[in-house]
């Protein structure tokens, strides 16, 4: 009876192809908080009653930047993502659930981007009450749904990576490291937005909906850039300790 081969061993990336893929995700990361630039722009909307995605709302002047630079967050780290899906080192289910919901945040994220809002319900009280009407575009919908599920998608993702992370705390040090601070700092801004959001829906105010929100976003900003770190750091060549005859002469 022949046999059986061993299956063939799968081959380290490239460090080159490995930061590429970092510098994709931090590029998204970046993208991703483009929205800071609120502070600067004579937007009209008060940070701490709007969404984030308020900003990009059709009838708002910096709408056209605000989605194009969500789009730009999403495909970049969609690209991120689906690189190292089909070129990292496989680490288990885990890690693959956990780069696919990264993967499905971006796609969802550059999804939101060309699913606007038609105006602000939050900062417009006619906006509320056309809403409540059902005399707003369909987009409004189809916009909490890919929002939702952009958030769901990336704090799945968050999670699953970085308890890969410590896992192999060799291999990515500083997720392992700093990840589950972020992760458990996104958890709380997850929670105080969406019950902000069941406020707003009541009838009791927006409870900070828009800083919460921020805040949420941000602490996703912030994991993808040290998930980056980590990618590069694992793609460094290991430093080589001297030989005990380098010190004889």
């Amino acid at each position: 009876m022949a046999s059986r081969r061993p299956p063939p061993r799968r081959r380290e990336p490239r460090p080159a192809l490995v930061r590429a893929l970092a510098a994709l995700l931090l590029a998204g990361a970046l993208a991703y908080t483009t929205w800071v630039s609120e502070v600067f722009l004579a937007t009209g909307l008060p940070p701490r009653t709007v969404y984030v995605s308020a900003l990009a709302a059709e009838d708002q002047p910096y709408g056209t930047f605000f989605r194009a630079a969500d789009l730009l967050a999403g495909l970049l780290v969609l690209a991120g993502a689906a690189g190292a899906l089909r070129w990292l080192p496989r680490r288990g289910r885990w890690a693959t659930a956990g780069w696919a919901g990264i993967a499905l945040f971006g796609a969802a994220t550059a999804a939101d981007s060309r699913l606007p809002l038609h105006c602000v319900a939050t900062a417009d009280a006619g906006c509320l009450a056309r809403e409540r009407a059902g005399d707003v575009p369909w987009t409004h919908s189809a916009h909490v749904v890919s929002s939702g599920l952009a958030a769901t998608a990336a704090l799945t993702g968050m999670v699953l990576l970085t308890a890969v992370a410590r896992r192999h705390a060799a291999a990515w040090p500083s997720l392992a490291r700093t990840g589950p601070a972020v992760v458990a700092l996104e958890l709380a801004a997850t929670c105080w937005t969406l019950a902000s959001i069941a406020a707003f829906e009541a009838g009791r105010g927006t409870w900070g909906l828009g800083i919460g929100q921020r805040l949420q976003v941000l602490f996703i900003a912030v994991w993808l850039v040290v998930l980056a770190r980590s990618l590069v750091t694992a793609a460094e060549p290991p430093a080589q300790e001297p030989s005990p005859e380098a010190g004889r002469g």
